[in-house]
């Protein structure tokens, strides 16, 4: 068994939501593994990692609308009061989400559904440069 850490960089804004499957999949044909899982991990308290169908009514619409109606920016949450930042709702969100998604691979092709892609949410109040870590552990 083999244990690889990659790990790349986003410059994000605001609500920003990326489809990095094809940086994961590049990490992962680097790796030289062929079978096993990849752990990808973000480094912040205000961002996460998901999958889902990349496309634009979900990406700039749908999903967007939901955590607004489930967890708005505009309130004033008592992280606010702590820290006097206006990120209350992004952490809220992103403790929702989760900061992590693991993904099995196998004949070095990670293992999606045909219209499923690995997504970075960006939830701070302001533009991020954001670590994403991919640990791979396989053969």
């Amino acid at each position: 068994m083999v244990v690889i850490l990659e790990k790349f960089s986003l410059d994000t804004q605001p609500e920003d939501i990326i489809d990095i499957t094809p940086e994961i999949k590049k990490k992962l044909d680097s790796c030289g593994l062929t079978q096993g899982i990849v752990c990808i991990f973000t480094a912040s308290s205000t961002s996460a990692i998901s999958t889902t169908e990349y496309e634009p009514g979900l990406i700039k619409g749908d999903i967007p609308a939901f955590l607004e109606k489930i967890i708005p920016y505009d309130r004033n949450y008592e992280h606010h009061k702590t820290w006097g930042d206006h990120n209350g709702g992004g952490h809220l969100r992103s403790f929702l989400l989760n900061p992590s998604l693991t993904i099995p691979f196998t004949a070095s092709n990670l293992i999606l559904g045909t219209w499923q892609q690995i997504i970075f949410l960006e939830m701070d109040e302001k533009p991020r440069t954001r670590l994403i870590y991919c640990q791979f552990i396989g053969e």
